[in-house]
């Protein structure tokens, strides 16, 4: 992709998953990559693997680390990072607390290191990696679910905002993809995202076909657009149909 080559990226969360299959991607394109993950070791071998840049820690606090690593600017982000954070109503506020700072606020901060550079250049690209359960929801992860929805509402809010200055704004979508995050996301999982999983690599090429069509909206499973349309247009019948699922996970864990 022309839009992207030679483009200096940050792709958060890249140790493993969606987020290492995007750091190989743009260095497959010729970017130069700096590869961010809670863990090291991880991160440090994803670098190595692509010729990238290792930068371990927090995703919320990386930008001027990454800026300064890639020579004093940032071209293209990817906020990646994410926690499932299964639970219930009864959730607790130390597992809600956690799901709004990796899922939300980690998009903010880095929205906020990165927006005065981009718009007085007039050029920048924020790639949010949601969730189909950001337009949908997913059974049995309700702080997963809102703090998704949320993180689809900032990355719309941006690109309404900004387009007109230059950004480009991409929010991927997938329902299951074959990570560590689906292995941990249960029965539910099992149920919901498992039987018609991808790889994420198929993400990615999602991604860059977007990216190629100026597309804001990133849906590596097409089928997810249906199932928003029916959610839009009867929401009854659709929490209706959502319930059945829920008490289908309920019986199957009896």
């Amino acid at each position: 992709m022309s839009s992207v080559q030679g483009a200096r990226v940050v792709v958060t969360g890249a140790g493993g998953g969606i987020g290492a299959a995007l750091a190989r991607r743009f260095a497959a394109e010729g970017d130069t990559v700096v590869v961010n993950d809670l863990d090291a070791d991880k991160a440090a071998a994803v670098a190595e693997e692509i010729g990238g840049i290792a930068l371990p820690g927090d995703a919320s606090l990386i930008v001027e680390a990454a800026r300064e690593a890639l020579g004093g600017t940032v071209d293209v982000y990817c906020a990646n990072a994410g926690v499932g954070s299964p639970g219930d109503g009864l959730a607790g506020d130390d597992v809600w607390s956690d799901a709004w700072d990796v899922n939300v606020m980690a998009h903010v901060r880095a929205g906020r290191a990165l927006l005065p550079e981009w718009l007085e250049r007039g050029s920048g690209r924020f790639v949010s990696t949601v969730s189909a359960a950001g337009l949908l929801t997913m059974i049995g992860a309700a702080p997963y679910s809102a703090t998704k929805h949320a993180a689809l509402a900032y990355a719309e809010w941006l690109s309404l905002t900004y387009r007109h200055r230059g950004l480009k704004v991409h929010a991927i979508c997938p329902q299951g993809v074959r990570t560590d995050m689906l292995t941990a996301s249960g029965t539910a999982g099992e149920q919901v995202l498992v039987p018609t999983a991808i790889e994420p690599e198929a993400v990615v090429d999602a991604l860059f076909t977007a990216m190629a069509d100026n597309r804001f909206l990133v849906l590596p499973h097409p089928e997810v657009a249906r199932y928003s349309q029916a959610r839009a247009h009867d929401t009854d019948r659709w929490l209706r149909g959502m319930n059945r699922v829920q008490r289908a996970w309920e019986e199957a864990a009896e």
